[in-house]
């Protein structure tokens, strides 16, 4: 024992460990085989997925992406695989229809738009969702929410100027409130100011804006029109001549195709000989089928753009003699309403009068609204001429035009950003200790959760103008966001209060103790570490709410799925159904998965446990 030392003055040589600890072979035993059970339901597994897999890779490998229809898919599936085969994907659907899916009826020469509001986005999120990014880069993220809907709509480039306005009108409002009056009286005036200023000064100050833009320009651009009107005739011309000849040459080399095909087919041609046929042909016809989709997108253009050339011609003419006529229409109705009897005057509609009124008062109550009529007319057509002619901005888009995968972006995106913060605010009222602030989020919160989004979104399409002022019109997709938005938030608040409930009392506690008052508390230390807690239920609502964003096909806007009907009314697509749905959830299993795989690494990001 003496030869033995208490300290080690060399290492041990290196050894090769077990045959049965690393490797393969260990993590199966360990994870796939590490009892009899497990090992029959592991074999089960694999040949439920064999069987699974090698139906659907061969029918996605196997498709076809060059054809023109179902039709000529089926003839190619007959030539390359075999009559008796079952087929395989018909790709060329996508391929085709590519654009219509991502961008629904938006116009083709206005793709940049949401192409470069997209990419935007991006560039405003990414200091939002990783800290790396310069802090700076947050002044981008504020303003880009104010200037989307410009850029995706379009319009005059004065209401987002006008919006950022009123925020700075109600953030100077508060500030020079909070010395006199405190913190929340200071943040009610700063938002009637706000609310103020949104429905009522925006509105006036751009069509003043556009009436002075359009004196100034006004005799300008009725030349250009003028020169317009004078030379979209005869391209128009040029272009259904050209679109005759494409038509003439696709028939015939349709015609040509078949004949050809029905002699190959008889005279018994090898299999390769008939898959060189079948590729040849839509060589020829897909350049012709493409220029001729071309040519009627741009005929259809250069006829919309004719119309409205003419249109807009009129209009400009009329408008020196409209501005005369409205300060007498405007003069008129006044001196009719104010010779109405006090009986009548109230009344608003031939409607609500009571049937007792003599027919004298009612005949004149009659034309006093004829005359408002009039004057509300004239003033809405001055408005939209100057509104026109007068644009600083970019072309207005119909929201009719939205559709696809934009569509469920726009929607799925703006209720994302704007529920959180609404979430927060509901969860934080629910805890409150007001009687009233906390009665109406709980009432709020519960009443949303217990009713379907379906319903909702009825009421958007049907009812919501209803409960608003006569004559508020609500845009559809601005009606389905604040549905989606309200609906999302209410989950959203129950989702918040779960990590709230989660967080020690002592959190609270240290709070109150560094003398910190309850709004700071919250942002500072309360609700930092509550987010944390939740970010997996955050999360998984986002993934629910965009996957949710289908539903408005109910409400006939042209989402990814509502556009599947539309292609398959194509009589060159009736009966496809497989490809458009598995491209549709491929694209969401993208947004989705990224979304997940962000909140793991957001976790992992926020773990303090090590």
């Amino acid at each position: 024992m003496s030869d033995v030392s208490y300290v080690r003055t060399e290492m041990l040589p290196e050894q090769l460990p077990p045959n049965s600890a690393p490797g393969p072979v260990k993590w199966m035993q360990e994870n796939l085989f590490s009892g009899v059970l497990n090992s029959i339901l592991t074999i089960l597994s694999v040949v439920f997925l064999w069987y699974v897999l090698s139906g659907i890779l061969p029918w996605v490998w196997n498709g076809v992406w060059k054809t023109g229809s179902l039709a000529e898919c089926r003839e190619a599936f007959a030539v390359t695989l075999g009559e008796g085969s079952h087929g395989a994907a018909c790709w060329s659907v996508i391929r085709e229809r590519f654009l219509q899916l991502m961008y629904g009826f938006y116009p083709s020469e206005f793709y940049w738009r949401p192409n470069l509001s997209f990419v935007l986005l991006l560039i405003a999120l990414a200091p939002i969702l990783f800290s790396s990014v310069p802090r700076k880069m947050l002044w981008f993220s504020v303003l880009y929410p104010f200037f989307m809907p410009t850029l995706l709509w379009g319009g005059t480039i004065w209401v987002p100027i006008l919006m950022i306005a009123g925020f700075a009108v109600a953030y100077g409002v508060y500030t020079v409130a909070y010395k006199q009056l405190g913190n929340l009286l200071s943040m009610l005036s700063g938002t009637v100011v706000l609310i103020v200023w949104m429905l009522f000064a925006i509105t006036g100050l751009t069509q003043m804006f556009n009436a002075a833009v359009t004196g100034m320009v006004s005799s300008g651009a009725r030349a250009d029109l003028v020169i317009d009107a004078e030379n979209l005739p005869v391209e128009i011309a040029s272009l259904e001549a050209r679109q005759a000849e494409l038509t003439r040459q696709i028939e015939q080399s349709v015609e040509q195709k078949d004949a050809l095909l029905e002699a190959a087919l008889a005279e018994g041609a090898s299999k390769a000989e008939k898959s060189a046929f079948m590729d040849m042909f839509p060589e020829v016809l897909l350049p012709l089928r493409s220029e001729a989709s071309q040519i009627s997108g741009d005929l259809r253009k250069r006829k919309d753009q004719l119309t409205a050339a003419v249109s807009s011609i009129a209009a400009i003419d009329r408008l020196p003699e409209e501005k005369a006529s409205l300060g007498d229409l405007n003069a008129t109705a006044a001196m009719l309403r104010a010779d109405l009897p006090d009986s009548v005057s109230d009344f608003s509609s031939l409607q609500d009068v009571d049937t007792s009124v003599p027919k004298a008062d009612v005949e004149a109550l009659e034309a006093a609204i004829l005359a408002e009529t009039k004057a509300r007319t004239t003033a809405n057509s001055i408005s939209s001429t100057e509104s026109q002619i007068g644009l600083i901005g970019l072309t207005p888009v119909e929201s009719s035009l939205f559709g696809g995968f934009m569509l469920a972006l726009v929607i799925g995106v703006t209720g994302i950003i704007l529920s959180l913060p609404l979430g927060i605010l509901l969860a934080l009222g629910r805890q409150s200790d007001l009687l009233i602030v906390k009665s109406i989020c709980v009432g709020f919160i519960e009443f949303i959760r217990g009713v379907p989004l379906i319903t909702l979104l009825f009421v958007a399409s049907t009812l919501l103008n209803y409960f608003l002022p006569p004559g508020t019109t609500f845009d559809i997709i601005l009606r389905v966001i604040i549905m989606v938005t309200l609906f999302a938030a209410a989950y959203m608040a129950e989702v918040i209060r779960g990590g709230l409930a989660a967080l020690p009392t002592g959190q609270y506690e240290a709070a109150d103790a560094l003398g910190l008052d309850y709004w700071k508390a919250t942002r500072l230390i309360i609700m930092p570490q509550a987010l944390k807690i939740s970010i997996p239920g955050i999360v998984s609502t986002f993934i629910g709410l965009f996957k949710d964003t289908v539903l408005v096909s109910i409400i006939a806007l042209a989402d990814p799925l509502g556009l599947t009907n539309n292609i398959r009314a194509d009589a060159n697509w009736n009966g496809i159904v497989w490809e458009l749905y598995g491209f549709i959830a491929l694209v969401f299993f993208i947004f989705c998965f990224s979304m997940s795989r962000y909140s793991m690494y957001l976790e992992r990001k926020l773990k303090t446990g090590h």
